[in-house]
This record gives C-alpha cells, structure tokens and sequence, in this order.
C-alpha cells in the first residue's frame, strides 16, 4: 500500500490526522469519475442516461446497508454526517409532539391554552460531536426540547448504561450516544444501552413515547465491524469521508423501518427523492463513491484494522521511547474501555507544549489537537478531554495521532523525529527567554 502523502513545493508531509478527514481511495475516484460519465442523467427520468443513474444510487443503498447489516430501503442518502444528525433531532421532537397532539385529541392530554405542558425531552452524552452537541443545545435554547447530558466515567471515559437509564423520565424520547469518540477512541456500550431500553419501551404506557435510539457511527465505521441487528439502535449515522472509509464527502442514515418502524420526518421539502424523506436531485456520483467506499469495506475490513493497531501500537511504543515515561501521557487510555485501532491522543508534558504550540513546530507531521469541527475557543483545551477526566494542563498539551490505512512504521519514525526536534525547539527558547 502506498502511503497518502500531502506534497507542496517545498517539502513533503506526512498526515496522520485521518480522523478528521481521509483522502479517497483510487477506485472510489474510479467509480465516482465512471459515473459522471455514463450516468449524468436525472435519476427519476426514463431515458438511458437517468435509468443509468438510478442504478447506481440502488447499488450504492444495496452496498451501504450491507456494510451496517440493514436493509436497502433503511438507508437515506445525505449531504453527510451533520445533515443526518440533525434530522435524527428533528424527527424525534417531531414524533414527541405529534404523539401528545394525538394524546389530547383523544382527550388523554390535558394542554393549558393550546400548549402542550411536557417538552420532548433527549438524552445524550457530553462528549459528543458537535452536529449533535450543538443541535440539542439549540433544541434547548429555543425552548422545543430539554435535554440531559450524562457525564462519561473518569475511570473508563465510557458512558455508564446505568446513568443513562436513570435519566429517563416520562417525556424522553430520544437516546443519542455515539458509537465510537473521535477524540479518545472510547467505544460505547450501545447494545447494552437499547438491550436496556427496549425493555422501558415495554414497561411504558401509551401516553408515554417510544423512545428513539440513535448513534452517530462516524468514526467506528470502516475500523470496526458495525451491525445495526447486534445494536439495535433505530438510527445510525454514515459519513463518508472519515477514516477508514476513504470515500467522498457524502453521508446516509440507516433507519430502521422508516416510516412504519421508525418515524422519519423531512427537514425541507421538494420532490420525491429518497421517498420524500430527503427531498432534492441525488447527487449520482457522490452516491456511486459512497457505495465504492462501502464495498472496499466490507471486502477489506479486517486487513484495514489489523494494519492500524499495529501502527498505532507501534507509534506508542516508540513514543515512549523517545520521550520517556514521565513525560508522557496517553489521553486514550482508559481502563477497562476497548478503543478504536488507529487512534494516538498524547500530551508531551511541560509547561510550554502546549499542543498547538507543537504541531506549529513540526516540520513534516500534519496533525491536530482534536475535532477538527470543534467550535469552541481555539485557545481551551478540548472539551472531551476535560469531561473525559483529563487534567486540564494535560489536556492542553493534547495532540491526536490517527494513522490510515497505508500508514508506515517508517512514517511514524519519520513524525517522532519531527515531534523531537519540535520539543527541542521549544525548550530551548523558553530557557534563553528565562536567562
């Protein structure tokens, strides 16, 4: 395997920052490109150009749901990631008040002046990305949803089943926690959680909702298998161009029974693309590269991982080396939690490496500090850290490492060196300064 290199005039760097964003395998821009070409036409047309279109966009479903283990009709394409989140909220408050407007019809509600009394209420975790964060606290701000952001454990970073269900009350109708963190690698126990909840779906009334179970899948997908029969979950978000999926910038949500299973409410309105649920001319191509990636997946998942946890167990190891033990902190190691294989969170300890500080040092690594999406000052430590339990002056010298698929052990010697001489640079200026 070649390894994925950004070049410029002057020299070339290395990238290890895959869980931001991946570059697209050969044969996804083969596909996309095939395509472009041959299927140009409006999908929903007769003619040869739109039939060729809509085959394609039926593979890709076909392709994408084999990847979850769902169904074709239980995948809707979208712009990607934060389309499909968001439209996870808004059918879940949608559904909320829809069954309490019901509820009252029938006279089993009581409203005070044509408002409904009980808020749709959501449950999440605080170490969430922010096409989730942000929507539930918008929900909230604009006084349509209350919400409950559960703390992960110190100890293990996870989320504890146990404070999930604790936290639902008569009005929740929504549980959303995310497969796999992008930041510590952590994995959730999301069967666990529906095991649990399915049984509190059975245990309540009818003028109390079902709750919804939902979780953004982004990072896990492509590392690890991913079957939404063993999760159970109602709702999973696919995003294309993260690690491991090498795919465009493109994404779909798996629902299980949309419509009749589970509800699926539109956010805009058009034509009858993706059964009216996502309205809007399909973009054919992105759709076609979509499926591509999904295919390489499922043929190749288990080289892809294997080759990941080698490299990222062979960066750690060697970063001990380098630097030592006392200087070291790995901020995705919890105890008893099982990660991600590709993931490297690390702080060099010192008063003055600060993560930024040292990745504008590096010549060659091209890394960052944590989610690349992340909204928050530029100048606070992550807040997934910080509610992961890490120290704060830990966690502001944080850098992630995330190796791809064609990541090398000589690449990884290559950015330690760079990381070296980086610290050096650093220490030694703030001593001249002190003198």
């Amino acid at each position: 395997m070649e390894m994925q290199k950004v070049n410029d005039s002057s020299s070339e760097y290395i990238y290890m920052d895959y869980n931001a964003t991946t570059p697209m395998e050969s044969e996804v821009i083969q596909t996309i490109t095939k395509a472009m070409q041959e299927a140009w036409g409006n999908p929903s047309s007769s003619y040869t150009p739109g039939r060729k279109a809509k085959e394609w966009i039926d593979w890709s479903r076909e392709t994408v749901a084999q990847m979850v283990g769902g169904h074709p009709e239980d995948i809707i394409f979208t712009s990607g990631g934060t389309e499909a989140n968001n439209l996870v909220f808004h059918t879940a408050v949608k559904y909320f008040l829809d069954h309490q407007h019901q509820l009252a019809q029938n006279g089993g509600r009581v409203e005070l002046g044509g408002i409904v009394l009980s808020l749709p209420h959501i449950i999440t975790s605080k170490v969430e990305h922010d096409s989730v964060q942000l929507v539930v606290e918008s929900l909230v701000k604009e006084g349509k949803a209350k919400a409950t952001f559960l703390p992960v454990s110190k100890v293990t970073g996870c989320i504890q089943v146990d404070d999930v269900i604790a936290a639902i009350g008569p009005s929740t109708c929504l549980i959303s926690i995310m497969l796999a963190n992008n930041e510590t690698g952590v994995l959730m126990p999301i069967a666990e959680i529906c095991q649990r909840v399915k049984i509190v779906n059975q245990q309540r009334g009818k003028e109390m909702p079902k709750i919804l179970l939902h979780t953004d899948a982004a990072q896990a997908l492509g590392k690890l298998p991913v079957d939404v029969q063993d999760l159970s979950v109602d709702y999973l978000t696919i995003v294309g161009h993260k690690v491991k999926f090498y795919g465009p910038r493109i994404g779909a949500l798996y629902v299980r029974g949309p419509g009749t299973s589970s509800p699926v409410n539109a956010m805009f309105f058009g034509g009858g693309q993706e059964r009216k649920f996502r309205p809007g001319t399909e973009n054919t191509p992105m759709i076609a590269g979509l499926g591509k990636a999904a295919e390489l997946v499922v043929k190749k998942l288990e080289m892809y991982t294997s080759h990941m946890k080698e490299i990222r167990d062979y960066l750690e190891v060697n970063l001990l080396t380098a630097f030592g033990k006392e200087k070291l902190y790995f901020n995705n190691h919890f105890q008893g939690s099982d990660s991600l294989p590709n993931i490297c969170n690390v702080s060099i300890l010192g008063p003055n490496l600060q993560g930024r500080k040292v990745l504008q040092h590096c010549q060659r690594l091209l890394a960052s500090v944590g989610a690349a999406c992340h909204s928050e000052n530029v100048s606070r430590p992550s807040h997934v850290l910080l509610n992961s339990g890490i120290p704060y002056e830990v966690a502001e010298n944080a850098i992630r490492l995330s190796v791809g698929r064609a990541t090398s052990k000589e690449d990884v010697d290559t950015i330690i060196e760079d990381l070296k001489q980086a610290v050096r640079e650093i220490e030694l200026c703030a001593a001249e300064t002190r003198q």
